[in-house]
């Protein structure tokens, strides 16, 4: 765990437990503006032939900072007839899962801050307590739009997150454990057809697995082509219709993180994680350089999430959920059984 082997001290258990939580809530926000900034900003634009944000600090670089002391500065209203209490705790519901998905990613041979043995179990547990965040957001608005926003949300959660699950027990099945930082080092040690290959990544064997999480991630991100439940041209916003100044901006920056956090997963299970073949994997330079290497891999799952996003429109409903139910959910019980003949055959 991220205690003292890292520096060579000795640390009392409520030290280690606060520099661990200060660590993450600093990765929170951390990861939201590098998304924003690289993704929504410069590389939409790239795509679509136009410059982005370029004035706010050298290439627009500061531009989240700007519309981040600007939202802060808004008022923060309720509408009338609102349920304040749950309207007010909507977006910190969301922000806590997204939150508690990152204390079981392992960024480093001992930075990992909490090393559960069920720990892709408790990512994709904790992951879903957003949508009770939602919900809490649509219903407490007092508006149509923010609870049919909110319904659509919570439908298009049943539909997807039994594929993204799915997609992870082909994982689990091939390293034979439920623990992230053990499956970097079952990819770290595994074969192929019962030949060592000096550390072969799950994408290999698991390719179909691993399209089928990142569908999956897309819509549990609710972002396009999986965006109906804040489809401006439907319903305004969703759920996120009646909030203003820093309650919305709770709401953006737990997308975007949520998504560093999707993004992360998805390396550590399918692309090794923090590990790669070569490089130092021990000690203060291992950890330093598993960051870079994990850090490495998430940006460039991200880039495949953004492109996707960029590039399709918006789906129907009932497109949407004939795509999980008829074609996801199959697909990834074949990838289950293949998984598991190959697990025995070799």
């Amino acid at each position: 765990m991220m205690t003292a082997g890292i520096f060579g001290l000795q640390w009392a258990y409520w030290t280690s437990s606060l520099v661990k939580t200060l660590v993450v809530l600093a990765i929170v926000p951390t990861g939201a503006l590098i998304f924003g900034y690289v993704f929504l900003f410069k590389v939409m634009s790239f795509m679509q032939s136009r410059m982005g944000p370029m004035e706010a600090g050298p290439q627009g670089s500061l531009q989240l900072i700007a519309d981040g002391v600007k939202f802060i500065q808004k008022e923060d209203i309720f509408p009338d007839g609102a349920d304040r209490k749950v309207f007010a705790m909507a977006p910190i519901v969301v922000l806590l899962s997204t939150f508690l998905l990152f204390l079981v990613i392992p960024a480093g041979p001992d930075l990992l801050v909490a090393d559960y043995g069920t720990g892709i179990f408790f990512a994709l547990a904790v992951s879903s307590l957003s949508v009770l965040g939602v919900l809490m957001a649509g219903w407490s608005s007092a508006n149509k739009y923010s609870l049919m926003g909110s319904l659509r949300a919570a439908g298009q959660l049943i539909a997807y997150e039994l594929p993204l699950v799915l997609a992870v027990v082909g994982v689990v099945i091939q390293a034979g454990t439920l623990r992230l930082s053990g499956i970097v080092e079952a990819q770290r040690n595994s074969e192929l057809f019962g030949v060592s290959l000096g550390g072969l990544p799950y994408i290999v064997p698991q390719l179909l697995g691993f399209v089928i999480f990142i569908i999956g991630a897309q819509a549990e991100l609710n972002q396009p082509p999986f965006d109906m439940p804040v489809a401006e041209s439907e319903l305004v916003a969703g759920y996120m219709t009646e909030y203003s100044g820093f309650r919305f901006l709770i709401f953006f920056l737990s997308e975007f993180a949520t998504a560093f956090a999707y993004a992360a997963i998805a390396a550590t299970l399918f692309l090794g994680g923090w590990y790669v073949p070569f490089g130092p994997h021990e000690g203060f330079f291992g950890n330093v350089f598993g960051v870079g290497a994990l850090f490495a891999k998430i940006m460039l799952v991200a880039f495949l999430i953004f492109w996707v996003r960029f590039s399709y429109p918006r789906l129907r409903e009932d497109q949407l959920q004939s795509f999980a139910w008829k074609f996801l959910i199959p697909l990834s019980l074949v990838n289950i059984v293949i998984t598991a003949i190959f697990k025995v055959a070799f």
